[in-house]
């Protein structure tokens, strides 16, 4: 019988994430600074909102776009944070996810050999979800001298007469970098002088430190008509395993990503959107609660791994620190794998973002004591390797 599976898909290798988690769960005593969502359980007043859907018998679909009442929320939120208006009954979808966001948009936009523009190190989805939409993925190295934020003559050396957006995602995982104001509106620059749609995932916007901020991409000069924001309340809200995202576009684009979603999807999970009405309109405390102590654990892994010889470039977003592991002498997959082997702690090798082998990421989205005991092995690790 003949091979079914489409060539694109095929040609995608399994994220590397996940290899290591599974070597993971068949060991004892590791310590995870691999994964990446919050440690936090989603807090009482929220979790309460969905428990209190579902007495009410809430277990039907909603519209198609999700409940009017969580996309008035998400308008509400973006013109409070950032000051850009997106009218809640033509311009917000509400999806299973950011994830699914990411795949209507690249699958709305794209026809066959697309390219799009994805800076890296980046989400390991980037690449492959433009693959399975049938474009063509054309990563840009950033760097760590440029904080690694995407450097406009850069992108605009990689445009091409089959170039159809850029993908950014900051708050940026792995890295933490935040791009600053400047660097955005010169990027936009390059996207309006070649007409260009940018996709900017901000799915970390809450969770920024030290004085930096978010900017929300749309809100910058003549950005909202050519721009996708994505986003939702996996990370900010604690709130992963519900499942909310959202896209919010100019109409008649953000109709065809609802096309899609209607045959694909439905609707989100309606529990879900009762209890993402109750993050967005009542969560902010909680939001600053979990601010707080990832920054304390930031600032804990950042300086004990630079101690240790393991230059960190100090992350201004998400929950990442991604350190270079040059000065072991091994390959961030070897890395990755002694270290898990010898010192029972788990980090994933930086190629699986797109960097190269000098790299790993390191989540302190677990608990401070946790990093405490992480480092020690790592110190124990180095010695002999380092």
């Amino acid at each position: 019988m003949r091979d079914f599976v489409a060539r694109r898909v095929a040609q995608v290798p399994p994220s590397g994430i996940r290899r290591f988690f599974d070597i993971a769960a068949t060991m004892q005593d590791v310590i995870s600074l691999g994964i990446g969502e919050p440690d936090f359980a989603t807090p009482e007043p929220i979790l309460q909102a969905g428990i209190e859907s579902l007495r009410r018998g809430e277990t039907h679909y909603t519209s198609n776009s999700g409940t009017l009442e969580l996309r008035q929320a998400v308008a509400n939120q973006l013109e409070r944070l950032y000051g850009v208006a997106y009218e809640p009954r033509s311009e917000i979808l509400i999806t299973v996810g950011v994830s699914e966001a990411l795949y209507l948009t690249l699958t709305a936009i794209l026809d066959p050999g697309d390219e799009v523009i994805v800076p890296t190190p980046c989400f390991v989805a980037y690449q492959p979800e433009v693959v399975f939409a049938a474009g063509v993925p054309v990563p840009l190295k950033t760097r760590v001298q440029d904080a690694f934020q995407v450097m406009a003559p850069d992108i605009e050396a990689l445009i091409t007469p089959r170039t159809k957006a850029i993908l950014i995602g900051y708050p940026n995982n792995p890295t933490g970098a935040v791009m600053s104001r400047e660097n955005l509106v010169t990027l936009g620059e390059v996207a309006a002088r070649h007409d260009l749609l940018v996709i900017s995932d901000e799915i970390y916007d809450r969770l920024v430190y030290g004085g930096h901020q978010h900017v929300c991409f749309a809100t910058l000069p003549g950005m909202r008509e050519r721009t996708v924001t994505l986003g939702g309340l996996s990370k900010d809200y604690a709130m992963t395993g519900w499942r909310i995202g959202y896209a919010a576009a100019p109409a008649p684009m953000l109709a065809a990503l609802r096309k899609i979603h209607q045959y694909t999807i439905m609707s989100a999970p309606t529990p879900s959107q009762a209890a993402g009405v109750e993050a967005l309109s009542r969560g902010e405390e909680y939001v600053q609660a979990m601010v707080a102590e990832y920054d304390r654990r930031r600032r804990l892994i950042v300086s004990g791994l630079n101690e240790l010889g393991l230059p960190t470039f100090e992350p201004r977003g998400a929950f990442y620190a991604f350190p270079s592991i040059a000065a072991t002498g091994l390959d961030d997959e070897t890395f990755a794998d002694r270290l898990l082997q010898e010192q029972r702690v788990a980090v994933v090798p930086g190629n699986a973002f797109g960097a190269d082998g000098a790299f790993v990421r390191c989540s302190y989205a677990t608990a401070y004591e946790k990093i405490e005991e992480a480092l020690e092995r790592i110190r124990r690790f180095m010695q002999r390797h380092g």
